[in-house]
């Protein structure tokens, strides 16, 4: 990369490009060397000490009045260094193996923990107040409007640490949890891979194990498992030192399991992901093991081999998809829902906020970072041009839409729960399949778009809790002593054998896998949100496709709450409850059903 500037404000295209897109940054700032960027972090320093030496040790003290007074600055004052923390992830996100990006990050990590550490007290000492007297604050008018926040955060009153313990985990995550996760990024953005007797990013290998050529895919595989194993030591160390960590501050705050802080985090029971993941796999043989020897039938194997899974069927068009089209076939499907998501997705598609264009160096998957209120999301995203990267914008826009309507709801409470966070995305991936679908005219182009769509199904919620069983054999087995990076491929493979199916041969090499996905080491324990918003989206498609009257303004609604409202609040309207564990059956058959579509024609060599 040339000069600092442009981890901000790449070359943009218009929006009539052909190509995928980098993003501006400039919105937050205008380069990592914007003076901005220092006058807004000295102010808020000043701020937060002001903030400090006025409110510490009076908290429990105030009016309803003067703590909705204080929680407005307490909020501007974190929203500043929001946008500070987003500017310098997104740069490094788009940057990853930039030593300026890095440099630039860890030490906007650092100075903002510094800033962050005026402001510890204040949610320590509001957790402190009696339920009694919170109750009563809250019940007063001049602090209604905060009650959804209060509520969310003394959900981790049991678990706080005393001030000066808070304060030493704070300031140490610089050099711990950070510091171990940007080593993991800046590793992962530098592997490559030799392919065609060129040097290629790792993520162009996976990209090929959705080649139609066996061959390929096999080369791909062994390129990928060489280069995962030549780092293995690195990466099995950054996952045994990063359990660890979890570990000694789950005791230290007493949380009963692994899971545990993300569930809370989630604002969702353990009982209720315990039935979720239990769901799924009674169901692994129905689903995965089901659909996957229907594949291998299909493709003419005895066998699957683990680079066999994201093949496409015999017969699949893989016609490459300019962005301009991938583009009006997302905004198309919103906007034929509801023309309030239209123009929201279209806000992404004319201006400079999406980055999509597939780019050594860059941080590989997808997100939408929501940023601040005060600006805008922005999506990141690597575009190859096939059917699964529209639905992969189709997913992201789902999640910007849901962010900008959030935002109204404040810095603080507009963050929406994981488990709710993927409703919008996947539901938006819904409406485009479902859009393509019904456009095709062609009964076998129909049948191999359904067994796309099932495999992406799969991949969302079978591959997703098998990762979540992964996550937690391993903490679970962490807490005994280090895992050699063997043992952790033996948990894989285990986990891996039981969700996808005696269908598949998994090599050893195929034991490596687990130490490429960056959740594991980034949010632990995140992973089933993604099984737990398609379930609930299948379930909420099926009330929309029933014409449950006003559905459109529900949902819009739903998203604008943002935090605001627990789970079982926001889907109340449509007539769902993810408490009672036969919501989530009906997700599954979904899955089933379309599998059932597909099994009618297995007699055939294949699904076309």
């Amino acid at each position: 990369m040339p000069a600092p500037r442009d981890a901000a404000s790449d070359p943009v295209s218009t929006a009539g490009s052909q190509e995928p897109p980098r993003w501006d940054l400039s919105d937050l700032y205008a380069s990592l060397t914007d003076p901005a960027i220092e006058r807004d972090l000295q102010s808020l320093d000043a701020r937060a000490s002001t903030f400090a030496d006025r409110w510490k040790t009076r908290v429990a003290a105030l009016t309803a009045a003067e703590l909705a007074e204080t929680l407005d600055q307490y909020q501007d004052i974190d929203e500043g260094l929001g946008r500070l923390g987003s500017f310098a992830q997104l740069s490094f996100s788009a940057h990853t193996s930039d030593p300026a990006c890095g440099r630039f990050a860890q030490d906007m990590n650092e100075r903002l923990t510094a800033i962050s550490a005026h402001l510890l007290f204040f949610t320590l000492e509001l957790n402190r107040i009696e339920d009694v007297a919170m109750a009563a604050l809250t019940a007063d008018p001049a602090l209604s409007a905060w009650q959804p926040f209060l509520r969310d955060l003394r959900v981790f009153q049991p678990y706080q640490l005393s001030d000066d313990v808070e304060q030493v985990l704070m300031e140490k995550s610089v050099t711990g949890r950070n510091a171990w996760n940007r080593l993991f990024d800046e590793t992962m953005a530098e592997l490559t891979v030799t392919l065609d007797g060129e040097t290629k990013p790792l993520g162009d290998a996976f990209n090929r194990m959705s080649d139609p050529d066996r061959a390929k895919r096999r080369e791909a595989a062994a390129e990928i498992s060489r280069v995962l194993g030549a780092n293995s030591r690195v990466l099995a160390m950054i996952t045994n030192v990063l359990a660890k960590d979890k570990a000694i501050s789950d005791t230290l705050r007493g949380y009963p399991r692994p899971g545990s802080y993300r569930n809370r985090s989630n604002m969702v029971e353990d009982e209720v992901v315990d039935a979720l993941v239990a769901a799924v796999d009674a169901d692994y043989g129905r689903l995965a093991h089901r659909y996957y020897a229907l594949k291998a039938k299909w493709l003419g194997l005895e066998k699957l081999e683990h680079w066999d899974r994201n093949a496409p069927l015999p017969g699949a068009d893989e016609r490459q998809i300019p962005w301009s089209r991938a583009k009006d076939i997302v905004r198309s499907a919103y906007t034929a829902f509801d023309p309030r998501l239209g123009a929201l997705v279209n806000r992404f598609m004319t201006n400079p906020w999406i980055d999509a264009a597939a780019v050594p160096g860059k941080s590989s998957g997808a997100f939408a970072h929501p940023t601040v209120p005060s600006a805008h999301p922005y999506i990141l995203m690597n575009y190859h041009g096939r059917v699964r990267d529209v639905m992969t914008l189709a997913h992201e826009l789902g999640h910007g839409a849901h962010q900008i309507l959030a935002a109204r709801q404040g810095y603080f409470q507009s963050g929406t729960p994981l488990t709710l966070a993927e409703t919008a995305s996947v539901f938006g991936e819904m409406l485009t399949f479902q859009s393509l679908l019904d456009a095709e005219t062609d009964p076998a182009r129909r049948r191999l778009m359904l067994a796309a769509k099932v495999e992406d199904m799969l991949n969302t919620v079978v591959r997703q809790i098998a990762f979540y069983q992964f996550e937690t054999r391993v903490h679970d087995e962490r807490r005994k002593g280090e895992i050699s990076k063997e043992r952790l491929g033996e948990i894989w493979r285990e986990i891996q054998e039981r969700s996808l199916g005696p269908i598949f041969d998994f090599t050893p090499d195929y034991d490596l896998y687990w130490s490429y996905i960056p959740h594991f080491v980034h949010s632990p324990f995140y992973v089933y949100a993604y099984a737990f918003g398609d379930c609930l989206v299948n379930a909420l498609y099926g009330v929309f496709r029933g014409g449950l009257p006003g559905f459109q303004d529900k949902y819009v609604a739903m998203l604008e709450a943002g935090g605001t409202k627990r789970h079982k609040e926001l889907l109340a309207p449509f007539g769902l409850d993810a408490g009672d564990p036969a919501f989530w059956r009906k997700g599954l058959d979904v899955i089933s059903g379309f599998i059932d579509d597909l099994a009618r024609d297995s007699e055939e060599p294949n699904p076309s």
